[in-house]
Parts: structure tokens; C-alpha cells; sequence
């Protein structure tokens, strides 16, 4: 699968913008704020329906204006395929794939595999655990439906238990029949959640640590350790006994929506114990490891979109990361880079095709 065309309108920082793209290696390269970023992000945009940066979809529309339009030319599976995502100000966002709109963009999530390493990926390490499970839920997601759909009425239903939740409080009232509906939903729910994502997990781990062994030259032992509180008792008897608490606080304290997933080297958090390229090397592994389970689950070749890669690597570990990209495992692959000339000289090691794009 690649990415033929890109046309953009209206687009972050482009009022009108066209590139047509090599099938192996292209580089976006200049200043900071010229837009090599916003052009990785559109290619994201069509693979997700949403900005990897600013999920605030008025914010990725360009300044004065009030629609923008992200048009795709792929191929896939010796097929064209063409796809657009639009939106205006004050209506819904609007995802076609050859002419015909989704009737839900979750529909196409997984359609398009992507992967992107950029440096915002740092906030997987400094902020909560919420943006871990996004990781773990974005990665399952894209090969597996029935998680998604899981994963969105989970949600749905929590919404319903908060509100409930909120309800009781503001009335002074309790209604424990209603509130076990909730109960037996998300308990259904959040069980077949909290074991796919065990089951991710076992066959994710080993990929992982094999990239990462590969980019650090085997110097430093990692992991991933999974945090559920369903691995104490089962989500029904978390809410029985946790329900004062609930009730207390107007929201559900226990669930799937509350697991994390620890980032250790050498059995400590990375966070506090991990150099800037420590981190960085541990943040590439994981990403290449996502791009290597898409691989096996799709049956096609992610797109890899590598913004800003070199940044806080030494030229070993860059050398590392170019090394593994420079084989028929890799497919099509985007760079942005602030240095043309370490660019060049980076892409011209591996062998491959490739177009350089100065903006």
C-alpha cells in the first residue's frame, strides 16, 4: 500500500496544496512552522479522520477560513483507492472512501494501517494513563472491530453510570436496580476489553523488545507491564464493593477505563530513570513494534511517518533506525527534518527511492 497523491485545502497552515509522492522514501524538509509536520499529520488525518496533534477539529481548519479538505490517491492490494476527508465549521466531519461517505468514521479506522513516531510521542512517558490505553486502543483497534465497537460502548455506557452517578447526588435519591443495569453491561464489556488487551499484550511485549534490542545494541533490558484492576477480582464485584466511594464522588472510581501500562529499563520507570535517549530509543521500539503487529494482523504494509525522527539521537542509534528501515519490510515512509543536507545524506545510505520536498 502507498500514498500516491495528497491534495490539501484549507489545511493548518496550506491554502491550497498538491505533492505527488515517491512509493518508498519522501522528505519534508526546512525551517520550524513552514508546515513539514501539518503534511504528516494530513496523511494521518486520512488514515484515523482526525489530526494526531489537535483532535479539535475547528483548530485544523486554516486561519480566516471555515472548511478544509484532505484528498488521498492510494493504492492498495493493486487497487486505487481514493480518500477524502473534509469538514465544516458548524457540521459533521465527513470521511469518503471512493465517493461513498462512512455512515461511522469508525468504519475506516484500520482501513488505511499507519504508523507515526513523532516527538509528541513523549507524552506516552510524562503524561497520565490515558494516553497510554489510547496507545494500546489504537493499535488493537486499527486490526481488530470488535474491540473497537466494545471499546465505544464501554465508553457510551460509562457515560450513562457517571451521569447516573451525578443524578443520585443531586436528588438525594438511589436507585440500585438501574444502577446494576450499568453494572452487568460494563462488567460484560469491560471483561472482553481487559482480556484482549492481555492477549495484545503477550504477543506485542517480545516484538517490542526485539526492536528495541535492535536500536540500542542490546544495552538495556526493557518492558511493558499491563496495571488492571480487573486482575485483582471481576469488574461486577469492583463496583459492589467500591460503590460508597461512587456514589461519594459522582463518578466510577474502577474499570478497564482506569488500566495503565508501566515503562520500565532496567526494572524502573523510564520516566524518572531513562536518559532523553533512553527515552526516545524505548518511544521508536514501541512504535516500530506497533508498525510490525499492524504488519502481521492486516496482511498490508503500514505507512510509516517518521516526523522530526533524528532529533536527541546520536548518529548511532540513527544509524541503527535507518538500517532497519533500508529492507523490504518497510513500505512506504514520510520524514520531516529541519537539516536538508542530514537528510539527504540519511536516505541516500539506504538504497531506496525516494523525493525530497523543500517547503
Amino acid at each position: 500500500m502507498h500514498l500516491r497523491k495528497l491534495s490539501l485545502i484549507n489545511y493548518k497552515n496550506f491554502a491550497s496544496q498538491s505533492f505527488e509522492f515517491d512509493r518508498k522514501i519522501n522528505c519534508f524538509v526546512g525551517n520550524n512552522g513552514i508546515g513539514k509536520t501539518n503534511v504528516l499529520d494530513a496523511i494521518y488525518h486520512l488514515s484515523f479522520g482526525k489530526s494526531y496533534f489537535n483532535p479539535i477539529a475547528t483548530q485544523n481548519i486554516k486561519h480566516g477560513e471555515d472548511f478544509l479538505v484532505i484528498d488521498g490517491d492510494f493504492e492498495k492490494d493493486d487497487r486505487a483507492e481514493k480518500v477524502i476527508c473534509s469538514y465544516k465549521k458548524g457540521q459533521k466531519k465527513v470521511i469518503k472512501r471512493n465517493s461513498k461517505i462512512y455512515d461511522k468514521i469508525s468504519d475506516h479506522i484500520g482501513f488505511l494501517p499507519l504508523v507515526i513516531i513523532s516527538p509528541a510521542d513523549r507524552d506516552l512517558i510524562i503524561e497520565g494513563s490515558e494516553t497510554r490505553r489510547k496507545f494500546i486502543d489504537s493499535v488493537i483497534s486499527q486490526s481488530n472491530k470488535t474491540y473497537l465497537t466494545n471499546l465505544i460502548n464501554y465508553n457510551k455506557v460509562l457515560a450513562q453510570r457517571n451521569s447516573l452517578l451525578k443524578y443520585f447526588a443531586a436528588n438525594n435519591t438511589f436507585d440500585n436496580e438501574t444502577l446494576s443495569i450499568y453494572n452487568e453491561q460494563l462488567h460484560t464489556l469491560g471483561t472482553e476489553i481487559f482480556n484482549t488487551r492481555k492477549e495484545f499484550l503477550k504477543s506485542f511485549i517480545p516484538i517490542f523488545k526485539a526492536r528495541h534490542a535492535a536500536i540500542s545494541g542490546r544495552s538495556e533490558a526493557v518492558n511493558l507491564n499491563y496495571q488492571s484492576q480487573l486482575y485483582d477480582k471481576p469488574l461486577k464485584e469492583l463496583f459492589e464493593s467500591n460503590l460508597q466511594k461512587d456514589r461519594a464522588l459522582q463518578y466510577t472510581t474502577v474499570g478497564t477505563h482506569k488500566d495503565d501500562l508501566n515503562f520500565e529499563i532496567e526494572g524502573f520507570p523510564i520516566k524518572k530513570f531513562g536518559s532523553q535517549g533512553q527515552q526516545k530509543s524505548f518511544l521508536v521500539a514501541l512504535k516500530l513494534a506497533q508498525f510490525d503487529f499492524l504488519k502481521e494482523q492486516a496482511k498490508v504494509t503500514p505507512i510509516l511517518l517518521l516526523d522530526d525522527i533524528f532529533d536527541k539521537l546520536d548518529e548511532e542509534r540513527v544509524g541503527q533506525i535507518i538500517k532497519l528501515v533500508d529492507n523490504d519490510d518497510f513500505g512506504q515512509i514520510f520524514i520531516s527534518d529541519t537539516h536538508a543536507d542530514r537528510t539527504e545524506a540519511v536516505v541516500k545510505e539506504t538504497h531506496q527511492t525516494y523525493k525530497i520536498f523543500k517547503l
